[in-house]
């Protein structure tokens, strides 16, 4: 669930000592804050260690007793009653000189209410993984799915049918990493898999669990990594099925009271600083990674967990202010430090990932240097802009120097996943990115039989060079939402009493971009060129690009990351010819990508065969330059003749 609110600037590196402190980054007047937070992570685990054997131990999920109710036990021999710190008790007295309970008994604890009927899936014959767990990827390209819209018929996909089908899809666009939605068993689908009611059950809606185990064992084999979307923000308030009440409280798991509720959301809110629900929470991170062998987490709602207003009504500014005091949920961010050194401990290889919109310092840093040890964080600012602009601005008036600031503003030091669209994008009410370009005649005029019009040239162009831009200038990851690749049509709706329960929306037209007479297939074409292209050169693990031109007025920007050129050419109208742009690295370039290529729907105006020899003259601050021609909305990325 993403909130609205804009991401905070702020770009140092924070690198240095083991006490909490992060030094030299304009957070020298909150050392006491950043220290207390890591004391308090510290305090915790140390403990667990005491108490619990270590967070191993603590975070199990195995049930070691099998005897059932139904063995002869008498359910209702011993009643217990609330005290007044809500707390059920019963007091045995001694018999005879001897406890009430000897030693080593079988103790069996039961609350009676009324509850929702549930499957308990234990079959004798387990599912037998056959591939191992991939390395964690240098690039992650992520590719964000939901199982059950994955289809382009009019239902709820399966597990099964997503194996067969999409798996190999995302493997030949070139994505190395997967992030499953909805997972996590809800009882609303139209919630998007955001209300959790069971958290210890994968979504029955798609098959049966090792259809699930399936999957990700499939996936596996194909060197893909799989990632959980878990809600640990919140949970369904619902009771009958949920955790809500589960012991006849309103704070068995989460804060009683107004605290306990969050207000825009509808649903419940956990008290992280609870002993229980913090083995409650780890011990579910340790069975979707055990009995699933999930790789690891993108965090749902960490905005809303860092804070005690949750980001509602909160535009951060970028103030370090705003990220320490009273506003800060000290125990919900303590207890994201726990989980992702739980995590990386336990399992060195796993990714996890934020999505916080706050911009909170050292969320991506290691706990043993101060921080909350998140691997990744969401670049929720940059699909704002562009669909900001898309709806007020004319092209020739988008700003150059905004773009790149945006793309390239984030803390030095703590990886960001960037986007220019995801699922948040998708949602009924809103467009995907190529609806806003095209409109009306995505229905028309995407056939290659159609005219090519300047509404589907400009459509696909932009298309192509925002997706480009954000993917190799915006992060240290790339995410996309599936269908987006290829410019999915219209918004994503699930069934509900105000569509008249219709799947019509809740589906993925794969049929789309592999019809050879629609114009969709040139951007699924183009996003696997990038994607693949990526594979080959890794700008995504290389430091951040160095942006030599942003010239407002001829729409244009230039930058180099990993060995290679990038040129954008964001102007409506204007091509241009031999165009000077600098280079560091002396030699002979070739085009490894041009979004002009016939192949990608473009106008073929570019010869791809040619060789850029460059000058040994200074130019943007770059020791040498080439001259390229450059059409109107194209991107070309060049790379030395040695590197093909």
């Amino acid at each position: 669930m993403a909130e609205t609110i804009n991401q905070a600037s702020s770009n140092s590196v924070l690198d240095k000592p083991a006490d909490g402190s992060v030094p030299n980054d304009g957070t020298e007047p909150f050392k006491g804050p950043l220290k207390q937070r890591y004391a308090k992570a510290q305090k915790w685990i140390g403990d667990i260690n005491a108490s619990e054997g270590g967070l191993e131990k603590f975070s199990r999920h195995d049930i070691s007793a099998t005897d059932s109710y139904t063995d002869g036990w008498n359910r209702d021999s011993h009643e217990m009653t609330k005290n007044d710190f809500g707390t059920f008790e019963i007091t045995l007295p001694a018999q005879n000189g001897q406890p009430a309970i000897a030693h080593d008994s079988k103790i069996k604890d039961l609350s009676v209410s009324p509850v929702y009927d549930a499957r308990f899936w234990n079959p004798p014959t387990k599912y037998q993984f056959k591939n191992s767990r991939p390395k964690k990827p240098l690039s992650a390209r992520v590719y964000e799915a939901h199982v059950g819209i994955s289809s382009p018929e009019p239902k709820v996909t399966t597990y099964k049918e997503f194996t067969a089908n999409v798996l190999p899809r995302i493997k030949k666009l070139g994505y190395n990493v997967i992030q499953l939605m909805a997972i996590m068993e809800h009882a609303y689908y139209a919630s998007f898999g955001y209300q959790i009611n069971s958290f210890f059950a994968a979504s029955s809606r798609y098959g049966f669990p090792d259809d699930l185990k399936e999957l990700i064992d499939t996936a596996h084999g194909m060197g893909i990594t799989v990632l959980l979307d878990v809600v640990h923000s919140h949970a369904s308030k619902n009771v009958l099925d949920g955790l809500n009440n589960f012991d006849g409280t309103d704070h068995q798991y989460f804060h009683g009271g107004p605290r306990g509720s969050h207000e825009l959301w509808d649903s419940r809110l956990f008290n992280y600083g609870s002993h229980e629900v913090l083995r409650f929470l780890l011990s579910n991170l340790r069975f979707w990674m055990e009995e699933y062998h999930f790789d690891g987490f993108r965090f749902d709602g960490v905005t809303s967990m860092l804070y005690t207003h949750h980001g509602i009504g909160t535009g951060f500014s970028g103030g370090y202010h705003e990220y320490f005091g009273d506003n800060v949920d000290e125990d919900g961010v303590v207890y994201l430090m726990i989980a992702n050194e739980m995590l990386h401990q336990l399992y060195p290889d796993s990714i996890t990932i934020a999505e916080d919109v706050s911009g909170m310092p050292a969320l991506c840093v290691a706990l043993s240097l101060g921080g909350v040890g998140f691997d990744y964080r969401l670049a929720m600012a940059i699909p704002d802009l562009y669909i900001k602009w898309l709806k007020e601005k004319q092209d020739i008036d988008w700003d150059m120097g905004a773009l790149c600031f945006t793309l390239t503003n984030r803390r030095h030091g703590e990886k960001t996943i960037a986007y220019a669209e995801s699922h948040d994008q998708a949602l009924v009410g809103d467009k995907s990115l190529l609806f806003w370009l095209c409109d009306a005649e995505m229905y028309t005029n995407m056939s290659t039989l159609s005219a090519f019009t300047p509404v589907i040239e400009r459509g696909l162009g932009l298309h192509k060079l925002i997706r480009l831009i954000t993917h190799a200038l915006g992060g240290e990851g790339y995410l996309n939402f599936e269908g987006n690749e290829f410019g999915h049509p219209e918004w994503l709706d699930f069934p509900r009493e105000g569509n008249g329960n219709s799947f019509h929306y809740a589906r993925r037209q794969f049929n789309l971009p592999d019809d050879d007479l629609l114009r969709y297939r040139f951007l699924n074409d183009f996003d696997s060129k990038m994607q693949w292209t990526e594979e080959k050169y890794g700008w995504l693990h290389s430091p951040q690009a160095y942006v030599s031109l942003k010239n407002e007025q001829d729409k244009v920007i230039v930058f180099e990351r990993a060995g290679l050129l990038f040129i954008f050419n964001f102007h409506p109208s204007e091509s241009f010819t031999d165009y000077r742009v600098g280079v560091e690295e002396a030699g002979t370039y070739r085009i490894v990508l041009n979004s002009d290529s016939e192949a990608f729907g473009g106008l073929n105006r570019v010869d791809e065969s040619t060789r850029f020899f460059t000058t040994d003259f200074a130019w943007n601050n770059r020791k040498n330059f080439l001259q390229v021609y450059i059409p109107t909305r194209v991107a070309l990325v060049l790379a030395l003749e040695q590197t093909l």
